[in-house]
């Protein structure tokens, strides 16, 4: 069956009803199928956190073929960007894009969704363009943070575009499991006590039930989304209108 024609499902009832065993299974044959059905096509996003490098071996196992890229900033940690030159040199599957053009002095503090958009959003776009991605796969999570909680482990935002969140239903623990059991290399930050990791300035470790609520403290985005996942992110759809925000359920 193709990806388009996987109805929705009920993603919350999922998480607690399949066990380790069973999330692992499924997310393979997500990734799976989406190879067969887009071949090169299927590209994935790599953030160098720990749900993308969950992803990444995965899609390795279906085949080392897959591609991926990895969107990175100035103003990532030093521990990151060494971690990245580790990928890479390991997958040369990868690809890295960024956005190295002069930005106003301290745009993250005055105007962090500007920010995000110039140096992740806009990378990301480029990144689909240039590497023909039909499917791209995501570390996704909707356990994550309040701000994933009404996404699909398939969707289709941009016509033509299909995003795929294979580790959607997984809880935080179950991602460490995988890459426990998997022995596989993790950034050098959550050893400091990191769960989300993002640049520099915008990230600290933070307390309490929801992973994300380190990104971006002390602004209107705190806890909050960079924009690769609320919105279009192909030019043909920007083309055609002014990007839409993606509604997402805040609780």
């Amino acid at each position: 069956m193709p990806l388009t024609a996987i109805p929705r499902e009920d993603v919350s009832s999922l998480v607690d009803r399949l066990n380790f065993a069973q999330k692992v299974d499924r997310a393979l044959g997500l990734i799976q199928d989406a190879w067969e059905e887009f071949g090169e096509g299927l590209v994935v996003a790599n953030s160098l956190g720990k749900d993308s490098c969950a992803v990444w071996h995965l899609a390795q196992r279906v085949s080392p073929q897959i591609r991926g890229f990895i969107v990175t900033t100035r103003y990532k940690p030093a521990a990151t960007k060494t971690f990245m030159k580790e990928m890479l040199a390991r997958y040369p599957q990868l690809r890295v894009f960024s956005n190295d053009e002069p930005i106003p002095e301290g745009l993250y503090a005055t105007d962090p969704e500007r920010c995000c958009d110039l140096l992740k959003v806009q990378p990301t776009r480029r990144a689909i363009e240039e590497m023909g991605v039909r499917c791209w796969v995501t570390g996704l999570r909707c356990t994550e943070g309040r701000t994933r909680t009404d996404f699909q482990e398939v969707e289709e935002r941009d016509p033509g575009l299909i995003k795929l969140n294979p580790i959607l239903i997984w809880h935080e623990r179950e991602v460490w499991q995988y890459l426990a059991l998997h022995q596989v290399p993790v950034n050098p930050l959550y050893a400091l006590g990191y769960r989300s990791l993002g640049c520099e300035p915008c990230t600290q470790i933070a307390t309490g039930p929801d992973e994300r609520a380190g990104r971006w403290i002390g602004t209107s985005k705190c806890g909050g989304e960079c924009g690769i996942h609320t919105r279009p992110l192909k030019v043909e759809t920007l083309q055609r209108g002014a990007p839409r925000e993606l509604e997402v359920q805040v609780t």
